[in-house]
């Protein structure tokens, strides 16, 4: 897939708009009852990038990065404000945070993900995007040292341990993560005149799988 290593303005992305969406075919039965089923098993998020322009400077910004992707062809990084962290949005990234698995001896690579409960439900959400330099390692709550311990991969999300952890010992990792976009569509439209008179144009962001 064509992929730029390279995020979208946040300071533009800070005042977007947008969120998770899912996919579920319904069928209404004859007696009013419904069958449901879930067509995607992972969310994808879109998001309006107009919505967070404030200025013509802010318009520029954005119409060059939209050039240099070629529209719709190159993904590239997008910050979610609401939701970039392994943990809670007030608190601070820890080592412990997420849960990765259960190490096995032989096994030395791993998935980063973040999990989203909800009563006795849990949703793990696969993260291919973290930010460089924000990945932190534990192995049963000992910290570990990247580039000494282990490697994270910021382009597919791996992490790469020198020794595969022991059997049982349990794999944690805490990160900031951006999310795999494109434009939603080829044409961004717009004018002098209707941006000065506070009327914003749409441009739809759109989640894609990596």
């Amino acid at each position: 897939m064509s992929f730029h290593e390279v995020r979208f303005p946040p300071a533009i992305s800070l005042g977007s708009s947008g969120g998770p969406e899912r996919k579920t075919d319904i069928v209404t039965l004859n007696n009013g009852f419904e069958e449901r089923n879930a067509v995607w098993a992972h969310s994808r998020r879109k998001y309006d990038a107009g919505i967070g322009m404030a200025s013509l400077d802010d318009l520029s910004a954005v119409t060059a990065f939209f050039e240099a992707r070629m529209g719709r062809l190159f993904g590239f990084r997008w910050k979610d404000w609401a939701d970039f962290k392994s943990c809670e949005p007030s608190s601070m990234v820890a080592a412990t945070d997420q849960r990765l698995a259960v190490g096995d001896g032989f096994a030395t690579e791993f998935a980063l993900r973040k999990a989203y409960d909800s009563g006795s439900e849990t949703y793990w959400r696969p993260i291919a995007k973290p930010v460089s330099g924000r990945v932190f390692v534990a192995l049963d709550g000992m910290l570990q040292s990247e580039g000494v311990h282990y490697t994270v991969s910021s382009e597919t999300g791996i992490v790469s341990f020198a020794t595969a952890p022991a059997l049982n010992v349990s794999v944690t990792a805490g990160f900031e993560f951006d999310v795999p976009v494109r434009f939603g569509l080829d044409m961004i439209e717009t004018s002098v005149t209707s941006f000065s008179a506070g009327q914003i144009p749409n441009i739809p962001v759109v989640e894609v799988r990596v």
